[in-house]
């Protein structure tokens, strides 16, 4: 399934679902970013998906790392709740989806890199280099919001 995200763009169809989702910031002891070159949308992102039910939130962050990626983590704490109603989804399914994203970090524990279904490239990204990689506005937000270590307080909004 494709999907084109909208961003704060005039003419953005009208959200039609909300379905909440995480994505996660997970750093090695390098300082390195772990990344994915998504299939949907062929930008580069954090890893994350969608919350299924039964699950604990922080338990689906570790579970999509895991499918996305390969490695496997331990939640440190979370960067902030992203629910931008002027950011959402489109996939050529007519399912039109508003942003409602839970950042968190975390740090590596195992496993290795591997692709999915759902990536077609992972990475262990310098942040130094984020320049240099296609990534959406609000994906750029919550990366850079997840590499500011002095951040107190979540971001909400």
């Amino acid at each position: 399934m494709s999907r084109i995200d909208y961003f704060r763009e005039p003419g953005a169809p009208k959200a039609n679902s909300v379905v909440p989702s995480v994505t996660a910031v997970v750093r090695d002891d390098s300082g390195r970013l772990l990344l994915i070159h998504k299939t949907d949308n062929d930008l580069w992102a954090l890893p994350g998906g969608g919350h299924d039910i039964g699950e604990r939130i922080g338990d689906t962050a570790v579970r999509e790392v895991l499918e996305e990626t390969g490695v496997q983590v331990e939640i440190d704490n979370i960067v902030g709740l992203y629910t931008d109603p002027e950011h959402v989804m489109a996939y050529d399914d007519g399912e039109v989806r508003q942003q409602f994203s839970i950042c968190f970090r975390a740090h590596p524990v195992g496993g290795s890199l591997r692709t999915s279904s759902e990536s077609k490239e992972v990475r262990w990204v310098n942040p130094a280099d984020l320049d240099g990689l296609d990534i959406h506005p609000s994906m750029l937000l919550r990366i850079r919001h997840g590499l500011d270590e002095s951040q107190e307080a979540p971001y909400i909004g």
